[in-house]
């Protein structure tokens, strides 16, 4: 490891406290494969609420799977794709996979040759000092998109991007933001950089503000009990396509009214529960479904082009050091929070 040090810190969970808490811990140990990169920022997900709940996990764990930093060391083995020490850099979060197979070109998850392992999930994770990635994660970033302010971009941007994009929309549609959350900003920008008109829906009128700030053409609280009336009218009859940000079961639910017949739902966020859908609706055509995410590394240079040609950048609520952590999981979990949240490291 050269002078880089024997050990770091690190923001991690701890099931036996039920809190996340500083721990140092060894410097990873970049394989021949991987980019070490020292962490410029870090932000949290909604899906790190599931991960800090899964009831076999034990001992302290490095949370977050949402990083941006600068190129530390470049493995042995690692081709010539022009990386070197202090390079600005992005990067997803699924390493020790073949990136080759048939299952890796749908999503990395489904790799049929190696074991996937997520950042934030037990291995590793990105509220450290330093994390270990395979290279085919690592995308060179753009001035216009400096690293302590692109973290929110891996994943929570790309997933944006790849949903509101693939709903295959013309401009001028219309297109429903449902989850107003970080997701849901972020998918209001790219959405109005696509030409689309945006209604957002949410049960927080603050997220909702944050969505109208940043061009929604309309904003409409779900809680209302005149909801779809309200959103028919706005949009002229309903939407031509719906991206459900929200992981929740009655975000999905409250969609399936507003699209207009033959609509477009896309599944995003991580409900709990199965979908309970009519396969009379889906026969007939009353509506379609599919689902996207952060997809693959093939598909970031496409999502990472349109972001710095577009300017768009998530609203992120930075909070000083590691330490705070803890209390970003709390606010998350108690539904306090109306946008990404998130820290800067020291260079």
């Amino acid at each position: 490891m050269g002078s880089l040090g024997q050990t770091m810190k690190a923001a991690q969970w701890d099931p036996v406290q039920q809190r996340a808490v500083v721990n140092t811990i060894p410097m990873p140990q970049p394989a021949a494969n991987q980019i070490l990169v020292k962490m410029a920022s870090a932000s949290l997900c909604h899906s790190d609420l599931l991960c800090i709940g899964r009831p076999d996990l034990t001992k302290p764990f490095t949370i977050g799977h949402e990083g941006a930093g600068y190129v530390a060391e470049v493995g042995s083995s690692v081709p010539d794709k022009g990386f070197k020490p202090g390079d600005p850099v992005g990067f997803l979060y699924i390493n020790d996979c073949c990136f080759e197979c048939e299952g890796c070109q749908v999503h990395n998850m489904n790799c049929t040759r190696g074991q996937p392992a997520v950042a934030g999930f037990g291995k590793f994770g990105f509220f450290a000092e330093y994390a270990a990635v395979d290279w085919q994660n690592v995308i060179a970033l753009p001035d216009v998109l400096p690293p302590e302010k692109s973290s929110a971009i891996f994943c929570a941007g790309i997933t944006a991007f790849n949903c509101v994009d693939s709903c295959e929309l013309k401009p001028g549609q219309w297109l429903a933001v449902v989850g107003a959350g970080g997701l849901g900003q972020l998918g209001t920008q790219y959405a109005k950089a696509m030409g689309l008109k945006v209604v957002a829906i949410d049960i927080n009128d603050n997220a909702l503000a944050l969505c109208k700030k940043q061009g929604a053409d309309a904003v409409i609280n779900s809680t209302s009990k005149t909801y779809v009336e309200e959103v028919k009218s706005a949009t002229g009859g309903g939407v031509h396509a719906a991206t459900i940000f929200a992981g929740s079961n009655p975000a999905y639910k409250s969609a399936l009214p507003i699209l207009r017949c033959g609509g477009l739902l896309m599944a995003v966020g991580l409900a709990p529960q199965e979908l309970g859908v009519s396969t009379m609706d889906l026969v007939t055509g009353v509506y379609r479904i599919k689902g996207d995410s952060t997809g693959i590394p093939s598909r970031m240079p496409r999502a990472i082009e349109f972001t710095a040609k577009h300017g768009i950048m998530p609203e992120v609520d930075i909070r000083p050091g590691l330490e705070t952590v803890d209390s970003m999981v709390r606010e998350m979990r108690e539904g306090r929070s109306s946008r990404r949240m998130g820290v800067v490291f020291d260079k």
